[in-house]
């Protein structure tokens, strides 16, 4: 859809190259949610964790960045911006 919109982008694949605990503070910092809106609770990890959604910003972190099956997808990132690409069309709010 990007590219049909004549939109650059880079594709990151989140399980061969997942985010850094570090680089998910920042995206949490762009999106403007807490990390908890960004769990998949539907994941395996999620329960073999025995997550609920109510540990430290922190410590969720840590998990997602240990098992990036846990964050919600698309994101959307550009200098300052990022979306959750849910719906798709969010990512073309960005730049």
């Amino acid at each position: 859809m990007l590219k049909a919109h004549g939109r650059d982008y880079r594709y990151r694949e989140y399980t061969q190259e997942p985010l850094s605990a570090d680089e998910l503070t920042r995206v949490v910092a762009l999106l403007g949610v807490p990390p908890r809106a960004l769990l998949r609770k539907r994941d395996a990890a999620y329960k073999s964790l025995g997550l609920t959604g109510d540990e430290p910003d922190a410590e969720l972190i840590g998990h997602m960045a240990a098992h990036p099956t846990l964050l919600q997808r698309p994101i959307g990132v550009h200098g300052d911006q990022a979306v959750i690409g849910r719906p798709v069309e969010n990512l073309l709010t960005l730049g």
